[in-house]
């Protein structure tokens, strides 16, 4: 495995004269691929001069016990330190899903539980934000629906990240997401006290970079525009700003109404058109080729129930790598790194297991 190494460290060098050519910075979005790939090659480079310096103190070490046993005690904390260097740099060199870098569009559904379903849906978008905010990502609300209650049948939010690192990337982390969020809890219009399972439905799409990546040809598109609404059907603007973009080639509808400006739903209908043009081109990829990789952790089945969120005990868990813990409360503020971490890890194992065989 560690035989890619040099190449990869060449490969480091060459980014690194290619960031300084002004032709680069001249295009902005030929200059964020190389800085995304530059950042993933520079972990790569500083964990194998870090394996390679502990292989360097551990033979020293070895060679000084021979002469003085004194040096002898120093050889366990030394092998053991070589071994978590050689452990990271192995798991560096996981190939990358190539999307990690990218920012997602998400977006939330109400589904099974009425009501309730909504609500849970707003608290889902709450939880987001929070977390977003707490990794300095900026949010954008893009689309939304409400409910009579206050919560959403829909809505759809732009995270956007700070770093070019793809290890640091929103869908490097949110890309789990998606999938059935089942929540247990008594529901606010519930008078008897019961406790109600409802499901919500969380859909993540890698956000295209530039639109020239995703072609859309406007002869393929069928716009139809029309005055928006609010809570319960009543009108809520007097023009017709609201707008529907039907991608006819593949039926993909989107529907915006969140801004006054008919320009504006234009524009973010067609913004997460894209992503949902390069989501459904990916998965055709991945299911024409033969040896594509099946995540169990990230799985395309959208109707994977992936999470319970249980109040009375105060109890997440995800049902894919088997994490649990009793501060539901905490999560729900934004504390979700914890329950996504265990599906990086998990999703890591995988691939290094695939390795293997």
């Amino acid at each position: 495995m560690f035989e890619s190494v040099d190449a990869l460290i060449d490969e480091h060098r060459r980014v690194q004269e290619e960031l300084s050519d002004p032709a680069v910075h001249a295009d902005a979005a030929r200059a964020k691929r190389v800085n995304r790939r530059y950042a993933e090659l520079s972990r790569i480079v500083a964990a194998h001069q870090a394996w390679v310096g502990a292989g360097e103190d551990l033979e020293a070490a070895r060679e000084l016990a021979r002469e003085d046993e004194a040096f002898a005690d120093e050889i366990p904390a030394l092998e053991e330190h070589l071994a978590e260097t050689q452990e990271r740099l192995r798991r560096l060199l996981i190939p990358r899903d190539p999307d990690d870098a990218r920012d997602v569009i998400m977006e939330i559904k109400a589904g099974e539980g009425g009501a309730e379903s909504a609500l849970f849906a707003a608290d889902l978008l709450r939880m987001y934000l929070q977390y977003a905010a707490s990794r300095g990502w900026k949010t954008e609300i893009l689309e939304r629906d409400e409910s009579d209650l206050g919560g959403y049948k829909n809505v759809q939010v732009a995270i956007k990240g700070s770093s070019s690192d793809p290890a640091q990337g929103v869908w490097a982390h949110l890309k789990y997401e998606g999938g059935v969020h089942r929540v247990q809890r008594v529901p606010a219009t519930e008078s008897q006290g019961r406790i109600h399972t409802s499901t919500t439905g969380v859909l993540v799409f890698p956000e295209v970079d530039e639109p020239e990546e995703i072609a859309i040809d406007p002869n393929d598109l069928k716009i139809d525009v029309f005055r928006s609404s609010g809570p319960g059907g009543q009108s809520v603007n007097t023009t017709d700003s609201a707008v529907r973009i039907t991608h006819l080639p593949t039926g993909i509808v989107v529907s915006m109404q969140n801004e006054k400006s008919q320009l504006q739903n234009r524009e973010a209908a067609l913004r997460v058109l894209r992503a949902r043009l390069l989501a459904k081109q990916q998965e055709e990829l991945a299911a024409v080729a033969a040896d594509a990789r099946k995540s169990q952790i990230r799985g395309m089945d959208r109707s994977e129930r992936i999470r319970t969120y249980n109040f009375p005990e105060n109890r997440i868990a995800d049902h894919r790598t088997g994490y649990k813990a009793y501060n539901l409360d905490q999560v729900m503020n934004g504390a979700l790194e914890p329950v996504i971490q265990s599906c990086i890890e998990a999703d890591e194992a995988e691939r290094l297991a695939a390795l293997g065989d």
